[in-house]
């Protein structure tokens, strides 16, 4: 479970760095070729403090490293990371199709059969009932009385 929510943890660290259009485009630098925070900061219309709060994202979230040489900070883009990235998203596509294969099985099917369809898709306003395991459209007939 630590594994597991560490691993999330750092899913959002990478999905929220990559958010924002100006550490994208850092990112896609520094992964063709190394920069000073200072070179960074003369591409960008914006302080050289806000250039840096960028790359500290970028870094947190271990999609670029710093070091320091001499009195600049050189940045360099992780692939590894980006990687990562790319293998989650995958994984989220992986479930995504499913679901909607399963979806079109179901439209698919002209008369479906209960049995063979244990868990049809109801009302968006619809509860099932845990005592009687009937739908109930609660909401909607109460929106209904309103009217």
């Amino acid at each position: 479970m630590v594994v597991r929510q560490e691993s999330a943890e750092r899913a959002d660290r990478i999905f929220h760095a990559l958010a924002d259009a100006t550490r994208r485009e850092i990112v896609a630098l520094t992964l063709a070729g190394e920069y000073s925070v200072s070179d960074l900061a003369r591409r960008f219309p914006m302080s050289f403090a806000a250039v840096q709060k960028h790359v500290a994202v970028l870094e947190q979230a271990g999609l670029v490293t710093k070091e320091r040489q001499g009195r600049e900070q050189r940045v360099r883009g992780s692939a590894d990371s980006l990687r990562e990235a790319h293998r989650l998203l995958d994984q989220l596509a992986d479930v995504w199709r499913g679901r909607i294969d399963r979806i079109g099985a179901i439209l698919a099917d002209p008369d479906p059969d209960p049995d063979t369809h244990p868990h049809p898709v109801v009302d968006a306003g619809a509860h099932l009932d845990p005592r009687d395991g009937k739908e109930h459209c609660h909401d909607r007939d109460r929106r209904s009385e309103e009217s």
